[in-house]
C-alpha cells in the first residue's frame, strides 16, 4: 500500500536513528515505532509481494512517504517528512519527537558546505519541548553524555573514541544529506519507505548486523562493481562462512556503554576472529549471556526452514539482524530469565525472484549462499552451547 502525503500540512522533521549499526543508506526515525529510508523500487516491490512465511522475519512494511529539504526562517535546511493523511498500523507522531529537526541541518543555500556542529539549528518551537536523545545530540555538539554512551573500536579492535551514540548512523546521515543538497533542488520530493522500528521495545538494544551469503552484487551490477564485491567476499568471511560482520553494538553492563564495531572491522576478520566477535556480541562485559543461545538458535532454525522453502529467491547483499536487550530481564518465580531475542532480515534492494519486475536471471531452488551462511551461524552458536 502506498501512503499518500498532504503537501500543505506542516511537516514532520526527522530524527537520526541512533541504533543504525550497518548499511550505507541513511535510516531515520519517523516516530517511536517507525523508521524510514530512501525508497528503492526493487526493495519496495519485495515488501509488497513478501511471502507470508517470511513476514515474521522482516520489518513490518508500513507504506511510503515523501521527504524533502525545508528552509527555516534563518535560511537553514532540515529534512522533513510530509505527515500522513492515511494511517496503517500504530502510527502516532509524538509532538516531542516530531518537533525535533534531523541533526543534519545544513548551511544556508547561499553558503558552501555543511555547518560546523555548533551552528546546527532546530525549529524554534523545539526549545519549549522535552528533548529526545537525538535532540540532545544536536544541542551538545556530540559532547554531552546521553543516557548510554558508546565505545568505538577501530578495525584492529583498539578504542578510538567515546560518544553518546553509535557513530555509524551519523556517518550515513552526513553523506546522505550532503548528497541531497549537492544534487537536488530544495523543493525536490524524495520517496521513502516506512518500516517497523524493530528495536523500539528494547531499553538497551544489542544489535548484530550480518551481511549474508557468498555473493553480494546484484544481477544488474556493472562489471566494475561486480569485481569489487567479489573481491570483498573473497577476502573476508563471506566466502568461507557465507556471512560477514557488517556492524555491531553490544551493551556493556559493567561500564554502562555500548561497544560498537563497524563493517571495516568485520571485513578484516578471519574465521576465528568472526567466532570471537560473535562471542563478544553475546558478552555484556561481565558474563557471557548463555541464556540467549537457545532462543537465537531456535529462531535461526525457523528462518532456515523458511529460506529453504523460497524457490527462486536470491537475497544478494541483504543483512540479518540479531537483536536482544542489554538489560537483563527480571527472574521468573522459578528463578530463570526469559530473554527476548529477535532475528530479522533487512535490505532487499538487490533481492531477485521469479516474477520480480526487473529480474535479469531466473534462479531455481532456494538461495544456497544464504543457507550456507545460516548453517554456519547455527553451527558456531551450537559450539558455544557445547562448550559452556
Amino acid at each position: 500500500m502506498v501512503v499518500q502525503d498532504s503537501v500543505d500540512a506542516p511537516g514532520v522533521p526527522l530524527e537520526p536513528f541512533l541504533h543504525q549499526v550497518g548499511g550505507h543508506l541513511s535510516v531515520m526515525k519517523y516516530d517511536e515505532h517507525t523508521v524510514c529510508k530512501p525508497l528503492i523500487s526493487q526493495e519496495q516491490r519485495f515488501y509488497e509481494s513478501l511471502p507470508l512465511a517470511m513476514k515474521r522475519f522482516t520489518p513490518q512494511y508500513k507504506g511510503t512517504i515523501t521527504v524533502h529539504l525545508r528552509k527555516d526562517s534563518r535560511g537553514r535546511l532540515s529534512l522533513v517528512a510530509n505527515p500522513l493523511t492515511e494511517n496503517r498500523g500504530p502510527f502516532t507522531v509524538s509532538t516531542e519527537s516530531a518537533a525535533v529537526a534531523i541533526w543534519q541541518t545544513l548551511q544556508q543555500t547561499t553558503g558552501g558546505g555543511a555547518l560546523p556542529l555548533a551552528q546546527w539549528q532546530h525549529p524554534q518551537r523545539a526549545h519549549s519541548l522535552k528533548e529526545s536523545p537525538a535532540t540532545a545530540l544536536l544541542r551538545s555538539e556530540l559532547r554531552l553524555k546521553a543516557q548510554v554512551p558508546s565505545l568505538v573500536e577501530d578495525a584492529n579492535g583498539n578504542p578510538t573514541e567515546k560518544g553518546s551514540f553509535n557513530p555509524w548512523g551519523l556517518h550515513c546521515h552526513r553523506a546522505h544529506l550532503t548528497r541531497l543538497c549537492a544534487e537536488y533542488p530544495e523543493n525536490k520530493r524524495h520517496r521513502f519507505l516506512l518500516l517497523e522500528n524493530v528495536v523500539s521495545q528494547y531499553k538497551h538494544p544489542c544489535i548484530l548486523d550480518l551481511k549474508m551469503g557468498t555473493r553480494q552484487h546484484g544481477d544488474d551490477a556493472s562489471e566494475e562493481k561486480k569485481a569489487r564485491h567479489m573481491r570483498k567476499c573473497a577476502q573476508s568471511t563471506s566466502a568461507r562462512l557465507g556471512m560477514r560482520l557488517c556492524g555491531m553494538q553490544v551493551y556493556q553492563t559493567d561500564k554502562k556503554h555500548f561497544l560498537c564495531k563497524d563493517k571495516y572491522y568485520g571485513r578484516k576478520l578471519s574465521v576465528e576472529g568472526f567466532r570471537q566477535a560473535l562471542y563478544q556480541f553475546l558478552h555484556d562485559g561481565t558474563r557471557f549471556r548463555m541464556e540467549l543461545l537457545e532462543p537465537i538458535q531456535h529462531q535461526l532454525q525457523a528462518l532456515l526452514s523458511v529460506i529453504r522453502s523460497q524457490s527462486s529467491y536470491r537475497f544478494y547483499s541483504s543483512s540479518l539482524l540479531i537483536i536482544y536487550d542489554g538489560q537483563e530481564p527480571p527472574q521468573t518465580p522459578h528463578g530463570t530469565n526469559v530473554s527476548k531475542v529477535d532475528v530479522r532480515m533487512i535490505d532487499f534492494a538487490h533481492t531477485t525472484y521469479k516474477g520480480s519486475w526487473n529480474e535479469h536471471t531466473t534462479y531455481d531452488g532456494p538461495d544456497p549462499g544464504y543457507i550456507f551462511g545460516l548453517e554456519n551461524l547455527i553451527q558456531i552458536l551450537q559450539g558455544y552451547t557445547n562448550s559452556c
